[in-house]
């Protein structure tokens, strides 16, 4: 019998709690990631309320300095930590793969000059539309149909950009490029990205709609990535016949591997939370495991240094945290952690490289307190531990200090 019947875990994308110890060989737009510190910065910065959060013991995970407006709690309902990656990458799929049990020893590609013409002239050739070249760089999604949308409407041409991820992202307004031939022309370009010198981790179709200076991104996004180079602890979960339920971008980050259940996209965090309520009172859902990323941490605020957006972002996540709470059960298990950081307050737009928290939480706790400083990939030893599978290629479980 397994110690919790059920195991949530909640990926908050993008909030990390401090420079790894290998920050300084990771960098953003051209300064080390050595002193980046998400959440350590939002909260001196702009001020960070999360009282739930702070309960569960975030604010008594160790750090250099103490997150200066999240109090350590004498007395935790929780159990926490701060995990350190292992895996060459700071980006979403590295993160989610290592948490799930993979070492990525060879980064993904990225492009921070733009695409090769090789991969745009195949895409004009394949899509019989062209691609606007100016747009072929590392670019804000918003900004980047701000300144194309208006000529793509005109032309029909495509706007092809990419990000600090190793990610191709194709934007199309709905009604000059319907959704159908926006996800035909990705589904091609990501058969021509699976391998060096063009090893991309993600394929991104981005739709928008509405008219000049008034643009919106809809929630048609899809994701087409590559399929986990080898099984993760998803993989041996399904295998052994036990439920997985994705919430959110997971199904995409995993090319579906492993998970039998997918709940859909999110359309907001907010969405994502209700998705995962919704999951989590299923009656046929008695014994397994969800997996959610809640996105728009990330995507809405990291990226473009928003720091007072991150904040509230946080703010609302920590307020819903009690309706997740309420929606276990006494064997349930939530665990709450991050894939890599987005300092808000940093150089440049990319990701950071930092530790992840790891806030636990069952009704069923006896005790509370620190678990060891571990890495990602206990995460996903710990899921298999309590479900008597393999584990996958990494990871160390501390099953065994909650209790």
């Amino acid at each position: 019998m397994p110690k919790f019947n059920r195991i949530h875990l909640v990926v908050l994308d993008s909030v990390g709690i401090g420079a790894a110890p290998d920050a300084h060989n990771f960098v953003n737009a051209g300064v080390p990631d050595g002193a980046s510190d998400t959440l350590g910065h939002i909260s001196k910065s702009v001020g960070l309320n999360v009282p739930n959060m702070a309960k569960l013991g975030l604010g008594n995970i160790p750090r250099e300095t103490p997150l200066k407006t999240v109090p350590a709690e004498s007395n935790p309902t929780g159990y926490a930590t701060k995990l350190e990656e292992v895996s060459l990458g700071k980006d979403t799929m590295t993160g989610h793969w290592e948490i799930m049990g993979l070492n990525i020893t060879e980064p993904f590609d990225t492009f921070w000059n733009g695409f090769p013409e090789e991969i745009l002239t195949k895409i004009e050739e394949f899509s019989g539309r062209k691609v606007i070249r100016e747009a072929n760089k590392p670019y804000s999604g918003t900004a980047v149909i701000d300144d194309f949308g208006p000529r793509q409407m005109e032309t029909g041409e495509l706007i092809i950009y990419t990000s600090a991820d190793p990610v191709l992202q194709i934007a199309a307004h709905e009604d000059v490029i319907p959704l159908d031939e926006l996800y035909r022309i990705c589904e091609y370009a990501r058969s021509i990205t699976l391998e060096r010198p063009a090893l991309l981790g993600r394929i991104i179709a981005r739709p928008y709609v509405g008219e000049p200076g008034n643009f919106t991104r809809t929630a048609n996004r899809r994701d087409l990535a590559v399929s986990p180079f080898a099984p993760t602890v998803l993989d041996k979960l399904n295998e052994a016949g036990i439920d997985t339920y994705a919430v959110g971008k997971i199904n995409d980050i995993f090319n579906g591997a492993g998970i039998n259940h997918d709940m859909g996209h999110n359309k907001s965090n907010s969405h994502g939370i209700d998705t995962l309520i919704k999951t989590m009172g299923l009656p046929e859902f008695q014994e397994g495991f969800s997996f959610t990323n809640l996105v728009d941490f990330d995507t809405l605020y990291g990226h473009r240094r928003n720091a007072h957006g991150y904040r509230d972002c946080l703010h609302e996540f920590d307020e819903r945290l009690p309706e997740i709470m309420a929606a276990m059960r006494e064997d349930d298990l939530l665990l709450i952690t991050a894939d890599h950081g987005n300092d808000p307050t940093y150089a440049g737009t990319d990701h950071t490289r930092e530790y992840i928290p790891l806030l636990a939480y069952s009704p069923s706790f006896k005790g509370s307190g620190l678990i060891p400083v571990g890495h990602f990939a206990d995460i996903s030893a710990t899921i298999a531990d309590n479900f008597g599978v393999e584990t996958a290629m990494i990871g160390e479980s501390f099953l065994d200090k909650l209790v």
